[in-house]
C-alpha cells in the first residue's frame, strides 16, 4: 500500500490524506484540536509527508495521539486542582508548533540539506522523543507524583508548581521516550544507536526544560509554556546530534 502511495506525488497525497484524517478528528466526539488547532495540524501534516513520507508521519501521528492521550490521565483531579491543560487537553495552534516546529525544521532540511539526512533524521525523532517525554513526565507527576520537588533546590513543592519533577513522571517520561524511539527504528528513520541517542538526548532536555520552567518561566511574560517546548525540543534535537557526532568521532 506504502509503495502505491509513494508513487503519487508526496505533497498531494500529504493534502489528501490529511484532509480526510483531520477531517476525521473535527468530527470525533473527543475534541483533540481546537479548530484553529486542526488547520495547523493540517499544515504540519503536509509538511511531514511531503519531506519525509509515512515514516515520518508515523512518529508524528504516534507523539499526537500518546501526547494527547496522556494528558487525559487524572483529568478529573488536575482540573480540580487548577493544574491541568486549558480546553481539557485540546491543542491549539501554539501547541502544534510549541511541540512540532523543531520536527517540521529538521524535515525540510532533510528535503533542502540531502547531505545531512542522517543526522536531521536524528533530530526529528529526538525532537518528538523529548515533547513525549516531557508532556507524559508531567501529567503523569502532575495526576500520580506522590512527592514533588523543584529541580534545581529539591525542594518540596505542589503538583503542577512550574519546574517541578517527580520519580513517577520521570520513569514515566523515560518509557515514553523509549517508546517512540523504537517507533523510529521500526520505520527506518533511525538506527539502534540513534535509539540510544534519542532517549539519552530526551532526558537531558527534559529536565533542563524543567531548570527553565523552574529559573526564568516566570521572570519573562515572553517565555509562555509553547516558548519553552520550542526550546526543549531544539535542545533535543540538538542534543541527540552533537551526541551522535560526538561518538562517530571517538570511534573513528
Amino acid at each position: 500500500m506504502f509503495s502505491l502511495i509513494n508513487s503519487v506525488n508526496p505533497w498531494l497525497v500529504g493534502v489528501g490524506l490529511n484532509t480526510i484524517l483531520l477531517g476525521i478528528v473535527a468530527i470525533a466526539p473527543k475534541k483533540l484540536l481546537t479548530p484553529a488547532g486542526i488547520f495547523h495540524a493540517w499544515l504540519l501534516g503536509i509538511i511531514v509527508w511531503g519531506t519525509l513520507g509515512w515514516p515520518g508521519y508515523l512518529v508524528v501521528g504516534f507523539y499526537f495521539l500518546v501526547g494527547s492521550g496522556v494528558t487525559r490521565i487524572g483529568m478529573d483531579e488536575k482540573e480540580a486542582a487548577g493544574i491541568a491543560e486549558k480546553r481539557s487537553g485540546a491543542r491549539g495552534p501554539e501547541n502544534v508548533w510549541g511541540s512540532a516546529l523543531t520536527g517540521a525544521l529538521c524535515a525540510l532540511g532533510v528535503l533542502l540539506l540531502p547531505s545531512l539526512r542522517p543526522l536531521l533524521l536524528l533530530g526529528y525523532v529526538a525532537s518528538f522523543c523529548t515533547k513525549l517525554s516531557d508532556t507524559t513526565a508531567s501529567e503523569v507527576g502532575k495526576a500520580y507524583g506522590k512527592h514533588t520537588f523543584l529541580i534545581t533546590t529539591l525542594q518540596a513543592v505542589p503538583r503542577g508548581t512550574e519546574g517541578a519533577v517527580s520519580w513517577e513522571g520521570t520513569l514515566a517520561g523515560v518509557v515514553a521516550s523509549v517508546a517512540i524511539a523504537i517507533v523510529g527504528w521500526g520505520v527506518g528513520l533511525i538506527d539502534l544507536l540513534g535509539v540510544a541517542w534519542c532517549i539519552l538526548a530526551a532526558f537531558i532536555a527534559t529536565n533542563l526544560e524543567s531548570v527553565i520552567g523552574a529559573t526564568l518561566q516566570s521572570k519573562y511574560t515572553w517565555m509562555t509554556n509553547e516558548v519553552v517546548n520550542i526550546f526543549n525540543t531544539l535542545i533535543g534535537a540538538i542534543a541527540a546530534i552533537l551526541i551522535a557526532l560526538t561518538w562517530t568521532t571517538i570511534m573513528s
